[in-house]
């Protein structure tokens, strides 16, 4: 049986994958140009982050699957522990990366290099962090959740509605994902194709493998 928490989980990273990448290639491609990049499109970029995985994704899961996986698998204790400390990290990073981006916007050159560096650190980070999490974390609660433990995770994650996993947005949302999209057409395809997609970055199990209690 598949859980929809796992495949929420893994379609939201898919969605993180494309835009971590694509972050990636664009701050590259403007410095080997020598031209500033698309600042409105970084705006977006890190307003999405902020507002939908650091606010909607992380807090499922360090509300409900983390403390449910520390009293069903307590020898995860630290592992999630440091995990739970990336999460409140994460938060801090992308109040960073605001503020970097802003200076290199108004500021010039002399400040690309600063916003670069942070962006390249979050983006490892944030890669390393989803690894661990497909690796560790969701195998054990495969391993350990019962199927009262899944009907009610699987009930809460399901209200997710990140519109980069395939979710019609708000309006209020509408014009930011519409340019995201633009610049990273490769998220039509996360949610319809499902997890595993080509714009993975990470080693990840199917989520038939996760699914199988």
């Amino acid at each position: 049986m598949n859980h929809t928490t796992i495949r929420v989980i893994f379609d939201e990273h898919q969605a993180l994958v494309a835009i971590l990448r694509s972050l990636s290639t664009m701050l590259a491609q403007s410095r080997s140009e020598g031209t500033p990049p698309d600042f409105e499109v970084l705006r977006a970029i890190l307003f999405y982050l902020g507002e939908f995985p650091e606010n909607v994704h992380h807090q499922k899961e360090a509300e409900l699957l983390f403390p449910k996986l520390r009293e069903r698998a307590p020898q995860l204790a630290a592992v999630i522990d440091a995990l739970d400390q990336d999460h409140a990290n994460g938060e801090w990073a992308i109040r960073n990366l605001e503020h970097l981006l802003l200076a290199f916007e108004v500021m010039g050159e002399g400040r690309r290099l600063a916003f670069e560096e942070a962006a390249q650190d979050y983006i490892d980070f944030y890669l390393s962090h989803m690894a661990r999490e497909e690796s560790e974390v969701l195998p054990a609660a495969a391993a350990s959740f019962s199927p009262a433990d899944w009907a009610e995770l699987d009930t809460a994650f399901a209200t997710n509605r990140d519109p980069l996993t395939g979710h019609e947005p708000d309006d209020a949302y509408r014009p930011l994902f519409r340019k995201i999209m633009m610049f990273v057409p490769s998220l039509n395809t996360v949610g319809a194709a499902g997890s595993g997609d080509a714009t993975r970055m990470l080693p990840m199990a199917p989520v038939d493998d996760f699914g199988g209690m």
